[in-house]
């Protein structure tokens, strides 16, 4: 009997061990592949929404809504403004719904009309104004605006104008003190009574503040102020409906915020529509006669 010699009990180690590592191998999963990337959907293109005048009369209600002419183009706006005159709508039906033919006295009536403020490659903007009157004093005053990308296909809204809390402090500041300044104005044109006029200064200035709070939600209603030339924005005009920052007689308020004050806090997407207002021409220039051509 041959006994096996040391170099070649290695060798049959040696092999054992290559056959194992193979059959592991063998039984490994491979590798997964890159798959290339899936088909991506493109968005669903918008709905088309054609919104047309309304004029309805009835012995107990009387309707009227306008819109824009062409405004159905943008699709995503036409959306929203139908969306918010569904709702006015709604107000009055559920009053109707609510109350006795019998006992309604006069009436009940809802009036909104939509404007176009602005309509340039970078945005489009529309007032909405009305009041809806289901009894009472006065109606419910309809104060809405709508300022719409049509390259991005969506609203711009205040907190994306302004996405830092820290903004609207400065924003807040601003506004209040043209508030404050206008309401001061207001009163002493009046020549009222020293204590008549330090209490009407106390509470409508606790108004303006308490409506001007240093929030997106505060201000959430604004409408652009356009450059003379060339589509940008000088300056946001802020809106605050009745009730917000004076009672119901003072109606809509509205304060220009120039752009010197936005530009600090804007949002970087949206700063490059933004522009200085430009220099007011001197009185004097403004009043001199123009020359004519070829004049010394």
């Amino acid at each position: 009997m041959r006994i096996p010699t040391a170099s070649s009990r290695l060798c049959v180690a040696v092999m054992a061990a290559t056959l194992f590592i193979a059959a592991c191998d063998r039984e490994r999963p491979a590798p997964a592949q890159p798959q290339p990337p899936a088909a991506t959907t493109p968005p669903p293109a918008p709905v088309a929404v054609e919104l047309k005048d309304v004029i309805e009369q009835d012995p107990r209600f009387i309707v009227g809504i306008s819109y824009p002419p062409g405004i159905s183009k943008y699709p995503g706006l036409a959306e929203a403004m139908r969306a918010y005159s569904d709702k006015a709508r709604a107000t009055l039906d559920q009053a109707l719904a609510k109350t006795d033919p019998a006992k309604q006295v006069g009436p009940y009536d809802l009036t909104l009309t939509f404007t176009l403020l602005a309509d340039t490659s970078e945005l489009v903007a529309v007032s909405a104004g009305g009041a809806v009157f289901t009894g009472g004093a006065h109606g419910e005053p309809l104060v809405a605006r709508f300022v719409w990308l049509p390259t991005q296909n969506r609203l711009l809204t205040a907190s994306a104008l302004v996405p830092d809390p820290k903004g609207w402090v400065a924003i807040s500041d601003y506004v209040r003190e043209q508030l404050h300044a206008e309401l001061s104005q207001r009163i002493d044109s009046d020549e009222l009574p020293p204590a008549e006029r330090a209490e009407l200064m106390r509470t409508s200035g606790k108004m303006i503040d308490a409506g001007t709070k240093p929030s997106a939600e505060a201000f959430a209603m604004f409408e652009p102020v356009l450059a003379p030339e060339g589509g940008k924005l000088v300056g946001l005009k802020f809106v605050f409906p009745p009730y917000q920052v004076g009672p119901y007689v003072d109606g809509e308020r509205m304060v220009e915020v120039p752009t010197s004050v936005l530009r600090p806090h804007l949002s970087p997407e949206f700063a490059p529509m933004f522009v200085d207002a430009p220099a007011p021409m001197p009185a004097e220039a403004a009043a001199a006669p123009a020359k004519p051509a070829g004049a010394p």
